[in-house]
């Protein structure tokens, strides 16, 4: 199986720097590239990707436009917008015209590639960076509820506390040596937590364990 991507971001050396991200991933290949909307808008019609990598500044339509006309067109394509800016109106205008991620450019490489994998499957992903504001707004995209230690012990007994630390670390994008450093303990410990949470979480891998743990209002 590959996934097959149509890039679509209008500054070329940001383009190059995200093809390069693909060498050591065989199972997905980028099949086409877009520098405008339109342009995407057509690309995806012709080539019919998997996946579009969306960037939303361009120069005739947004990217969010193009969204919206892509997934008119196309019903089995899903977009991941990849943007450098957090902002709350993009976010509310990129999930209102369907798109199925919204990530933040400075996303680790590894991260990056398990959330592909994840939406081409069906799943939708939103950057922790900006889940501060569905939650503020209170509109139900994302469950906004604080848990008690109680209740948390309760529906997840089988989680210690310092794993609970741990998770709410990797739901913030931190990688194992960042964990590390953020709770003084060594990159193996960093490793073991993470690798005993996605097993209790009965998840498949870290971004799964972060989106059960917001879905589930655990952090």
């Amino acid at each position: 199986m590959t996934i097959k991507i149509l890039l679509t971001e209008d500054q070329k050396l940001m383009r190059i720097g995200i093809k390069s991200l693909f060498d050591d991933y065989p199972e997905m290949e980028i099949i086409g590239e877009a520098v405008s909307g339109k342009e995407a808008v057509e690309k995806a019609r012709l080539i019919k990707p998997d996946i579009v990598l969306m960037d939303i500044g361009l120069p005739d339509i947004s990217g969010v436009e193009a969204t919206k006309q892509i997934l008119e067109n196309n019903t089995h394509t899903k977009v991941i917008i990849l943007t450098s800016h957090v902002n709350e109106n993009d976010l509310n205008a990129s999930l209102a015209a369907g798109a199925n991620a919204y990530i933040i450019k400075d996303i680790n490489t590894e991260f990056l590639m398990s959330v592909i994998k994840m939406v081409y499957e069906g799943a939708m992903w939103i950057d922790p960076k900006v889940v501060p504001f569905i939650r503020d707004k209170n509109n139900g995209m994302i469950p906004s509820r604080q848990i008690s230690r109680s209740a948390f012990k309760q529906n997840h007994s089988n989680l210690t506390q310092r794993e609970y630390e741990v998770l709410k670390l990797v739901v913030d994008g931190q990688s194992n040596s960042q964990i590390a450093q953020t709770l003084t303990i060594s990159e193996h410990t960093a490793k073991a937590h993470v690798c005993n949470i996605i097993q209790k979480l009965v998840v498949d891998d870290r971004t799964q364990a972060a989106v059960k743990a917001l879905k589930e209002g655990l952090v």
